[in-house]
């Protein structure tokens, strides 16, 4: 079984996170390009979902999946609880009598309704009356188009949602026309600022992530510019103490920790610190999917042969937002960074012995499947691997970001 599954997140009005958008493709979808597709291949894309489980995926949040005809007729997504997903109902499905039948069932089943890509035509009534959020495609609809929408079918009962978000521009708009919720990589474009400085506290951090990327950084040298930071060495023990390191005895120091980790997993995470702190007033998801990407490509150049270079791989991926977290572009702002002359090509040119892998991982995370494939073929990839790699990233970047503490970790860092 081949399923390939990305996620895209969707934002409510105040940018926090409301959930996710999953983003497949599997034997299924082939079969029905193909005009095929029954009880036994709806079977497939259940389990495999179950298998990947979405929620894990989504962390809890509610998964958004497109459904096709076959599968919304046949009820498949009720194997699934009501409050983990929200049914999209494909723009090309009509609302036939079966059609309406389906999603008066869910809707008694308590599951939410969404209409993906909608454009008014007179047949869609019927299924206007029973949805609950309204998807607007914002790059294929004009704006006086998409204010008419939310006056002729908005209401207490029904919200809008924008998606193919690309900037910050199109996300104030957005807002400014009542849409409730946003979709898209807004959040991790910069919106860019000219004459103007960095605030102070970015510039903090933005020194840490410098020292961090050092070549000859040693184990003293690390260690002491972790204890720099009470907050920097607070997070490190916090993380290695949670649920996600499973350690039988609690790490008391930031020494310590290193001595269990190693130099170059610390400097990892202490990278990943830096950044969350320079992206303090940006959504949290930025820095959710810039660890993602990083963990992504470190495990696809491993799996690609790539071990040695697994660290600039991570860093290639993490680092590659650092445009959307400080508002610069990010060729200026890695110009300043000591990295590796195999990332910083990466980066900028997306050229260079990283470039494939780090190309392969944008492609993979924007459901791009056809340059996916060919991206795969290039590092010496199967597709069938990529699944497996993307859900560990995401499962580690769970594990940064919504640890669980020892429920006695009050950890005091040692002095310096």
């Amino acid at each position: 079984m081949n399923i390939c599954v990305a996620r895209q997140p969707i934002f409510d009005r105040t940018k926090r996170l409301h959930g996710y958008e999953l983003l497949f493709r599997g034997p299924l979808e082939r079969a029905l390009e193909e005009g095929g597709g029954d009880a036994a291949t709806v079977s497939v894309l259940t389990h495999g979902f179950l298998l990947i489980g979405v929620d894990t995926l989504t962390h809890g949040r509610p998964a958004f999946i497109n459904l096709t005809r076959r599968l919304l007729v046949e009820d498949v997504i009720t194997v699934f609880p009501p409050d983990l997903v929200v049914v999209e109902i494909l723009e090309d499905i009509e609302p036939d009598r079966e059609v309406l039948q389906a999603c008066q069932r869910l809707k008694k089943g308590g599951y939410i309704l969404a209409l993906d890509d909608f454009t008014d035509r007179a047949s869609m009534g019927p299924l206007v009356e029973l949805a609950d959020i309204i998807k607007v495609d914002f790059q294929a609809t004009p704006p006086e188009e998409r204010r008419r929408l939310i006056r002729v079918y908005g209401g207490p009962q029904r919200a809008f949602l924008a998606e193919k978000v690309e900037t910050q521009e199109q996300c104030q708009e957005a807002l400014q026309e009542g849409y409730t919720y946003i979709q898209g990589f807004f959040f991790s474009r910069p919106h860019l600022v000219t004459g103007q400085d960095i605030p102070a506290y970015r510039l903090h951090f933005l020194n840490t992530l410098y020292e961090l990327q050092q070549p000859d950084v040693s184990f003293d040298m690390l260690a002491d510019l972790i204890l720099r930071d009470l907050s920097l060495s607070y997070k490190i023990l916090q993380f290695v103490n949670s649920a996600y390191f499973g350690l039988r005895h609690r790490v008391r120091s930031v020494r310590q920790a290193l001595v269990l980790l190693g130099l170059e997993e610390v400097r990892k995470w202490a990278t990943l610190l830096a950044l969350t702190g320079i992206g303090q007033d940006k959504p949290a998801e930025l820095a959710v999917h810039a660890a993602v990407r990083g963990k992504f490509c470190e495990f696809l150049g491993v799996g690609a042969g790539l071990r040695e270079r697994a660290t600039d791989l991570y860093l290639t991926g993490l680092l590659s937002l650092l445009d959307g977290f400080l508002d610069r572009p990010l060729a200026e702002i890695v110009a300043d960074l000591p990295l590796h002359e195999d990332v910083l090509a990466a980066l900028t040119e997306q050229t260079g012995p990283l470039a494939p892998v780090y190309r392969l991982a944008l492609a993979y995370e924007r459901a791009d499947w056809e340059r996916a494939e060919a991206w795969v073929a290039q590092v010496g990839l199967r597709t069938r691997d990529l699944p497996e790699f993307y859900y560990q990233a995401v499962r580690w970047a769970d594990g940064v970001f919504y640890y669980t503490p020892s429920p006695d970790h009050a950890l005091r860092p040692e002095p310096r």
